[in-house]
């Protein structure tokens, strides 16, 4: 086994040997945590596959976890999940993914909750923090289209033309994300939107029913959902700037539970917290809502004079920032580059870029 690899194993499994020593102990301290450690989580297919994969990987490292059974899911039905017939923007934001969830972490009902990162607000109810951010999941948007559509679409893309010209003048496009509407509509204003909401089983039937030509999704949800071969058309990141956090898992804990946030850091993946922490500094500096067209993507590149001296001496942080109205009459995309240890800096110093050139009313009335 590698040697970081072992040292996760080592730290899980002193974890898990507490835990099972409090549960034994005929005097436990009055701040033992019994077990099942209960994650919660939202109740879609995609939420528990992502929960479910976190958990192997938690207990990959010491089976002790497993055999204990020290983990119980905890579906809990949100707000964003319950109303579908509307724009999240109009009943209170993508923060509505979560905050059933958090206010179930804060009354103890649940010990962590599992989140898609893209879904959760960048500043935290108090008392919580984001603990653990697991490995990226390709983080690309991916065109879904009609069997009317699809043969000819794939063979004009074979023949070297953009995905957005396999589309048909006035296609109806289905779609919930102003972020993608917006940018689809600076390149091609001709396209129709019509609202298209639900989990990605949901959207696509609705496609399949005639709702709509076309509708975009992460292609994150569906490689995890062992769907990938319903992405007709990957769309390059230059093409569709993606949203902050997409692909990435994080887990939040209450601020105050160490022993979970000792074993969390075991598995957190270095380098999924570098673009996160840039993407959701950019997010949190142009304060955007759902209503607000941003997106947000980091990754890391070799440098071309690596100089080794931190963990990510050969590599550096490129963050992609784009803001836009959600009729895609303004588009203002730019780039920054720097360490990845500097990843809060770079979201910071882009965000404030950004938004010094973009008009203020794209960012009123949020409320």
């Amino acid at each position: 086994m590698p040697e970081a690899l072992m040292s996760q194993s080592l730290q899980l499994q002193q974890v898990a040997a507490e835990a099972m020593r409090r549960q034994a102990s005929p005097h436990p301290p009055s701040v033992r945590r019994s077990l099942p450690l209960r994650v919660g989580t939202r109740g879609s297919p995609l939420a528990l596959v992502q929960t479910r994969a976190f958990l192997t990987r938690l207990t990959r490292f010491c089976p002790l976890l497993r055999d204990m059974g020290a983990f119980q899911e905890h579906p809990i039905n949100t707000t964003g999940d319950q109303v579908q017939s509307r724009r999240l923007a109009e009943i209170g934001g993508k923060g509505l993914f979560a905050k059933e969830i958090h206010e179930s972490l804060l009354a103890r009902q649940i010990d962590f909750a599992v989140h898609s990162l893209k879904d959760l607000e960048t500043v935290l109810p108090p008392g919580l923090t984001l603990a653990c951010t697991l490995k990226r999941e390709d983080a690309r948007d991916v065109l879904i289209l009609s069997p009317a559509l699809r043969d000819k679409a794939k063979a004009l893309v074979a023949q070297g033309h953009s995905p957005l010209d396999a589309l048909p003048f006035g296609a109806r496009i289905g779609c919930a994300s102003v972020r993608r509407q917006a940018q689809l509509l600076h390149r091609r204003p001709d396209l129709r939107f019509c609202l298209l909401r639900g989990n990605v089983q949901t959207r696509l039937d609705k496609l399949a029913g005639g709702a709509c030509d076309a509708t975009l999704l992460a292609l994150a949800g569906l490689r995890r959902l062992g769907m990938e071969d319903r992405a007709d058309l990957i769309l390059d990141p230059e093409l569709m700037t993606p949203a902050a956090g997409q692909g990435i898992v994080g887990v939040t804990v209450r601020e105050e539970d160490r022993e979970l946030l000792d074993l969390l850091s075991a598995i957190e993946d270095p380098e999924a917290r570098a673009v996160a922490t840039a993407e959701r500094a950019l997010l949190e500096v142009l304060d955007g809502s759902c209503r607000t067209p941003i997106g947000g993507y980091a990754r890391l590149r070799l440098k071309s004079q690596p100089s080794g001296r931190t963990h990510f001496g050969d590599r550096e942080l490129v963050l992609t920032g784009l803001v836009a109205r959600e009729d895609g009459s303004f588009h203002l995309k730019r780039e920054i580059v720097g360490e990845p240890t500097e990843a809060l800096r770079l979201g910071r110093e882009l965000g404030l870029s950004l938004k010094a050139d973009s008009p203020a009313d794209i960012f009123e009335d949020h409320g």
